[in-house]
């Protein structure tokens, strides 16, 4: 099958942990151990997380006495694309001796007049205890928002329309090139009056983008891989309980938090929608489980998989 992966930022920088190379290496090499697994049995796309990395860029670029103004948002979602796909490229190399691994720098185009650049709402960086973030949100202009008992720097998240190197990407998946592209949701775009494309103050969700790209792709499945083992209602409470099978229109039915688990939700739901195919949310480490039936929240236009049986 050709699978696209699209990995959450925690899997590279866990909440808790400091944002130093070499722990985010260590962390991306135990996830391409597990994505290679999938790389062996099945056509791989990679997309991933790069909300904790932007974070740290920006408040560098913002505290630097020689810069005049900070660097923008896209310039910083090219810079952790590049970094972030140089762990990954290396660390799946190691892992996939003898196959050919690509790592590409994407840009997404997004509407000028999306609502998102009048309402922030995407988490970025690291977090803070309230009394910090108000006032690195005073000092940098900021908008801050909590983020479970934390809070968190947001920006505006347009939705994606299209991965503007769609076409070089599908010849790469073709030749049997096992991709990692599209990082942080791609660096966000315009089209400007003149018609050409330009950089957006933004960072685009990459579960959304990955539910547009394995479209585009024509993946047989969608993978969101996360820190979670499934999407749960009622989460965090007495009251929570995992979710196991669904149709879109049954997650669609429950409420889940806008700035974490709902754009997923909404990615694999849109996927399932569009090209009827499978989608699920899941653990990383339990990636291969997930695509035999027996791990994660398995989302189909029935609520059905081949081997939903086991579980």
């Amino acid at each position: 099958m050709r699978v696209l992966v699209a990995l959450g930022g925690n899997a590279l920088l866990r909440r808790g942990q400091k944002p130093d190379a070499e722990t985010q290496r260590e962390n991306v090499r135990v996830a391409a151990a597990s994505l290679a697994r999938l790389a062996e049995r099945h056509e791989l796309i990679i997309t991933h997380g790069n909300g904790p990395q932007v974070g740290v860029l920006a408040l560098e670029s913002a505290n630097d006495p020689n810069l005049p103004r900070p660097y923008p948002l896209d310039t910083i979602g090219a810079e952790t694309q590049g970094m972030i796909g140089y762990w990954m490229l290396q660390a799946l190399q190691n892992a996939l001796p003898g196959r050919q691994v690509a790592a590409t720098v994407n840009q997404t185009l997004v509407s000028a007049v999306d609502p998102a650049f009048d309402d922030p709402t995407k988490f970025v960086g690291q977090v803070y205890e309230q009394a910090e973030a108000e006032k690195l949100a005073m000092e940098y202009g900021w908008t801050v928002k909590p983020d479970g008992q934390y809070w968190r720097r947001v920006v505006p998240s347009p939705v994606p329309q299209r991965v503007v190197e769609t076409r070089l990407l599908r010849r790469l998946v073709r030749d049997g090139v096992v991709t990692v592209c599209a990082g942080g949701g791609g660096i966000p775009v315009i089209r400007n009056d003149k018609g050409q494309l330009q950089g957006v103050e933004a960072v685009i969700d990459k579960d959304l983008t990955a539910s547009v790209l394995a479209e585009a792709l024509e993946a047989d499945v969608l993978m969101v891989l996360t820190d979670v083992p499934r999407v749960a209602r009622n989460f965090g409470t007495p009251q929570q309980e995992e979710i196991f099978h669904a149709t879109p229109h049954q997650l669609r039915a429950e409420r889940f938090p806008a700035g974490s688990m709902g754009p997923k939700v909404e990615a694999v739901c849109r996927f399932v929608e569009t090209t009827g195919d499978m989608a699920a949310i899941g653990k990383l480490d339990e990636a291969e489980r997930i695509l035999d039936g027996k791990a994660g929240t398995i989302v189909t236009p029935n609520a059905t998989w081949p081997l939903a049986s086991t579980l």
